[in-house]
């Protein structure tokens, strides 16, 4: 039988083997009390199954108030453990919801816990086939822009939002001409009424597309077209239409069943966006991390995935980032090679002398670096901003520190002023 393995970390004031019972039956065949119909034919092929237990050190104080437990008296101490449980791929199906349904779900709002919190899902081989893979990944990501041997330089639309369509047209056509592999909106800015993708879209690919003409160079312009599904649909065609290559999507305000569609729907690599994932990462014992979340979301056929910053301005330990950046970087399911594998994104806070610390953690170029005040915000323009990534990654692959590098390199000593000054 396949199963998904899922993993989780949970507290409270009860034993941990009678949690986990409750956990697999809450999920998968049974409820509180044996119904009818519940036959051992039915739990044998439809039962979860508790595939570990490790107990870890307990604690006096709970992590989360619970109602169901105040209201019986029960009181710590909070033990902690992971618990490890395997739903039967035959419960779901081909069914990303209800895929996310199984292994979280109900299990946040059980009584007799105090924290929980989904830490990886493991799906096989066979399982994974039922989904789509990425259009591009990596490897296709380079092929299309044609960029080998580095990391992708890219940058983001600043100010964030507000910019006329005609501005943000001008600004992507400096940000070409000063050597940017790839160029993407804020977060923020997806169809807004300064600049509505109807017209934004043409104005933007107008110029890429002469930039392209004109040097033979292409750059992928990443269109921000959150919406609802149909909408998504109607902004990716027109990028299609418009000669564009790439779109993206905040992933967890569109939703797997939406960017399920839109992968059905076009070609276009897409550019995932975690914002908002600290509400479901950020407390330690609630929500869930990285690896389970990553699994999820690359099941809807997503190319590229944002990891935040090494150094970077948001809460995440630098060990957190290079992490999901190495999953990111591996296929999703043992036996799959290069086509199951996104390209890992890194942005937030992001210059010059954070380059060398981004290529330890991924070992390899294959990363896309997305620097916006690190790139335009440079005293001496976008220009110098991008040249200074570049002889960052210089540095590198020279194996010499960056101010020994600076010294013949005035875009990357300008930088090593300008931003390290701010700590």
């Amino acid at each position: 039988m396949d199963l998904i393995e899922s993993r989780y970390l949970i507290e409270t004031p009860m034993d941990p083997e009678k949690i986990a019972g409750i956990m697999a039956g809450e999920q998968s065949s049974g409820t509180f009390v044996r119904v009818a119909g519940e036959t051992d034919e039915l739990r044998e092929r439809c039962a979860a199954r508790i595939l570990g237990i490790r107990e870890l050190t307990p604690v006096n104080q709970p992590s989360l108030t619970s109602a169901y437990l105040e209201a019986r008296g029960v009181k710590g101490p909070y033990r902690r453990a992971e618990i490890r449980i395997g739903f039967p791929t035959g419960n779901i199906g081909r069914n990303l919801a209800t895929l996310a349904s199984t292994v979280s779900g109900n299990l946040y709002d059980l009584g007799e816990i105090t924290g929980l919190k989904l830490i990886d899902v493991t799906v096989p081989k066979a399982y994974r086939d039922l989904y789509d893979y990425p259009v591009a990944g990596i490897k296709g990501t380079r092929d299309r822009m044609n960029v080998h041997g580095r990391p992708f330089f890219g940058t983001i639309i600043k100010p964030n939002v507000g910019l006329r369509s005609h501005e943000i047209a001008d600004l992507v056509d400096q940000l070409c001409e000063a050597g940017v592999d790839f160029i993407k909106d804020d977060e923020i800015c997806a169809n807004p009424e300064s600049a509505p993708l109807a017209e934004r879209i043409p104005a933007v690919m107008d110029r890429v597309r002469r930039y392209r003409d004109k040097t033979g160079r292409d750059v992928m312009i990443a269109f921000n077209i959150t919406d609802e599904t149909d909408a998504m649909r109607r902004h990716a065609d027109l990028i299609e239409k418009e000669g564009g290559s790439c779109a993206m999507v905040s992933m967890n305000w569109a939703g797997l069943s939406a960017l399920q569609s839109l992968r059905k729907s076009t070609n276009l690599v897409l550019h995932g966006h975690r914002n908002g994932f600290g509400a479901l990462s950020r407390h330690p014992l609630i929500g869930m991390s990285f690896p389970a979340y990553q699994t999820l979301y690359r099941l809807t056929g997503m190319d590229h995935m944002h990891v935040h910053g090494m150094g970077g301005k948001f809460c995440d330990d630098d060990s957190e980032v290079a992490a999901s950046a190495e999953l990111c970087a591996k296929p999703l399911a043992e036996g799959n090679g290069d086509e199951d594998r996104v390209l890992p994104v890194f942005s937030s806070g992001q210059w010059a002398g954070t380059v060398p610390a981004t290529y330890e953690a991924v070992g390899s170029a294959d990363f896309m670096f997305l620097a916006g005040g690190g790139i335009l915000a440079h005293p001496s323009g976008p220009a110098a901003g991008i040249t200074s990534l570049r002889q960052a990654w210089e540095a590198c692959e020279a194996g010499i520190s960056l101010e020994k590098h600076a010294k013949d390199n005035t875009a990357l000593a300008e930088a090593l002023s300008f931003y390290g000054a701010r700590g």
